[in-house]
Parts: C-alpha cells; structure tokens; sequence
C-alpha cells in the first residue's frame, strides 16, 4: 500500500503548531485538514485521553456555535497518537488564515467552567473519560506556549 501523507511528515522535525495537513476536493468545494499539534511528538507526554476527549467535546460544541466558522466546521477530534487535533473546514483555507479562530478556541477552553458539553450517559459513549482541570491547563500551555505569538516555524511543516 502507498504510505499516506499524514506518515510522510518527519515527526523528529515537527514542532507544535498549526498546520495545513491536507486539502481535498469534494464535488466543488475544498475541505482543509488542519493538524493542531499540541504536542512536541516522541519529545513531550501525550494528552491524556480524559483530557483529549474533554477538550474535544468543549472544543466540537464552540467551533460548531462559532458565529463565523460554525457552518463550516466538518469535524474536530484527537488525533490517535494523542499528541493534538484534527480540524476539518470546508473551503480552503491557509494555516495563518485560522490563527484567530484557534487562539478563540484554546482560551475559551483554558477557561471554561461548568458542565461538560454532551458528558452525560445519554449523550456520549465513554462519559466519564473526562478531565476538566487537566484540559484547561493542556488548553492554557498550547495557548501560551505555541499560539500567543505563533510563527511560520509552527505554521508549516518542516520540509
């Protein structure tokens, strides 16, 4: 089998950030995958799956709410190897172009309070997978650390 494109990224290289991971065409629309990559990979420990999944579901219900972005929020979850996010937007769009909306993002979660969007027994699977401290402060560290002042190092992927 062909190797995807997603394995052919040096993940050595790869720093936090954001970045454009692929873009495909779907009838006359381009859907753009971004890969949020909170994590240093093979460098750093992984998210934790109870705080991935509890900033996925904080993070699927503000995106989808989003006044500008929400109608074209595709999808959002936690990249198997724990280390971020996957993002799918339909349209096309760049790296840079998105800065704002996931700097919105990561400090709302920083700073959520209450309940759990969809963390009940009837509205999810694994319902008690969650941790709300741990994600707000996984939410505070990628938002402090990489997204306030990000740059071209951690917008593009190493070559």
């Amino acid at each position: 089998m062909e190797k995807i494109e997603s394995f052919k990224i040096d993940h050595m290289r790869l720093k936090r950030g954001i970045y454009v991971s692929r873009k495909d065409g779907v009838g006359s629309k381009t859907v753009t995958t971004f890969d949020l990559r909170m994590k240093e990979p093979n460098n750093e420990p992984a998210l934790t799956p109870a705080a991935a999944h509890t900033i996925e579901h904080i993070g699927a219900t503000f995106l989808r709410n989003h006044s500008e972005f929400g109608n074209k929020i595709l999808y959002f979850g936690p990249m198997g190897c724990l280390t971020g996010f996957y993002l799918l937007l339909s349209d096309n769009f760049e790296s840079k172009s998105i800065v704002p909306l996931i700097q919105e993002l990561f400090k709302y979660a920083a700073r959520y309070e209450g309940v759990i969007p969809g963390a009940t027994p009837v509205e999810c699977g694994n319902h008690s997978l969650m941790d709300l401290p741990k994600a707000k402060l996984e939410a505070e560290k990628y938002f402090e650390e990489v997204l306030n002042g990000i740059d071209d190092e951690n917008l593009v992927y190493p070559e």
